[in-house]
């Protein structure tokens, strides 16, 4: 599996996380035998270890941004805990979603018995109805959604999709099984529609404004053909 590089410099590496790869694995995972994660790949790919400083889910592909030393971790992370960086995602979701909305509604963190406060920004791209049924209704409606989290819970942006009823397609544990057999049968795309498409932030070392992207995986090319909508990334 290949890993593509975004950017690079003496602090950090910048990369596209593809869909259902770890970052790392966990201490004692029965995976680690029989999976890469995002790490080892990277450091196959460059012959040197790097330390994630912020994380993706799983199923969630797109920009991440990684430290070549321990010690740059906690600058970059400031980033993030000071609202200094500014994350953009794209999500294929179910129904028509709002064309902009403020999402301000807790979820659970690790922590599953605590809610913590978290923000979402969301808008409305792109919209189309497909003549496939999918119960209780004889067509279906589907959204392209960008959001920019100003939190970065865990799992944040699938709950607050399905929060207001668009859940993501091909979301697992809070999508709607009905639409991602749908999508799987119809189309063959099995994966989960979220990818974090944009960092920009200024350099903590070098000072330098930086916007980087982390193009759409092969799933997400082929519904905007499919679809005829316009790829967000591309220019």
């Amino acid at each position: 599996m290949s890993v593509h590089i975004i950017f690079e410099d003496d602090y950090i590496l910048c990369v596209s996380k593809p869909n259902n790869v770890v970052v790392h694995h966990a201490h004692h995972s029965r995976n680690v035998a029989d999976e890469a994660s995002l790490l080892q790949l990277v450091e196959a790919l460059k012959g040197i270890k790097t330390y994630p400083i912020h994380r993706l889910d799983r199923k969630t592909s797109g920009i991440i941004l990684l430290a070549k030393e321990k010690q740059y971790v906690s600058k970059f992370q400031e980033l993030f805990t000071n609202n200094q960086i500014e994350k953009t995602y794209y999500g294929l979701v179910r129904g028509f979603a709002p064309e902009e909305k403020i999402i301000d509604s807790p979820v659970k963190g690790r922590d599953a018995n605590v809610h913590k406060d978290a923000l979402t920004v969301l808008k409305t791209l792109e919209k189309v109805t497909l003549e496939i049924p999918v119960k209780p209704y004889d067509s279906s409606r589907y959204s392209l959604i960008e959001m920019k989290p100003k939190t970065g819970r865990m799992h944040q942006l699938r709950i607050h999709t399905n929060k207001i009823s668009n859940p993501l397609i091909g979301d697992p544990k809070y999508g709607d099984k009905n639409h991602n057999v749908m999508f799987e049968n119809n189309f063959g795309w099995c994966k989960m529609f979220l990818h974090a498409g944009k960092l920009e932030f200024k350099h903590p070392f070098s000072e330098e404004s930086l916007s980087l992207k982390a193009k759409f995986p092969e799933d997400w090319q082929h519904a905007f053909k499919e679809f005829s909508w316009k790829n967000p990334l591309a220019n």
